[in-house]
């Protein structure tokens, strides 16, 4: 009987402690989800004025024939383009995302081709899909073109050797 009751005993100081932990770790889990709800999160808005900027560079990277820089600017581009299902899946215009794929792999061949007639029908067709899919998704009124002036002036575009 008195080994019966220590057994009791250690089960119930069991099932309370375990409980007790169990709910320190979730307390601890509320408080990470409250301070992750908070933190950061870039929007979609964010994405596409970064690959604004990178659609620039290449731009004139592939008009200097700055083949390893345009490749980078093509790189850029395609992880922003990555990130976006990853950080604004909630946005109903991240379905058509992947319209860009083919542009994108045309460029990226014109780019290893060191070919700058495929490099400029290729980046005609990147932006012309840009177009499309912004009309697609209900933002036509946002038409990107072919840069007329590079977008940083602190940057050299020509291939130095």
């Amino acid at each position: 009987m008195k080994n019966l009751l220590f057994l009791i005993t250690i089960v119930l100081f069991s099932c309370n402690q375990s409980s007790s932990e169990t709910a320190s770790l979730q307390k601890r889990v509320d408080s990470l989800q409250i301070k992750l709800n908070k933190s950061y999160k870039p929007g979609l808005g964010e994405f596409m004025s970064q690959i604004q900027v990178h659609h620039a560079k290449l731009w004139f990277a592939g008009k200097y024939e700055n083949w390893p820089l345009a490749d980078f600017e093509v790189g850029e581009i395609q992880e922003a383009l990555d990130d976006i299902p990853k950080f604004c899946s909630d946005r109903p215009e991240v379905k058509s995302i992947d319209i860009i794929d083919p542009a994108m792999d045309f460029l990226s061949a014109a780019i290893k081709a060191k070919d700058e007639k495929r490099f400029d029908s290729s980046f005609i067709l990147l932006t012309a899909t840009c177009n499309d899919c912004h009309k697609a998704t209900n933002h036509g009124f946002n038409r990107i073109k072919i840069p007329e002036i590079p977008p940083v002036s602190n940057q050299e575009f020509r291939l130095l050797k």
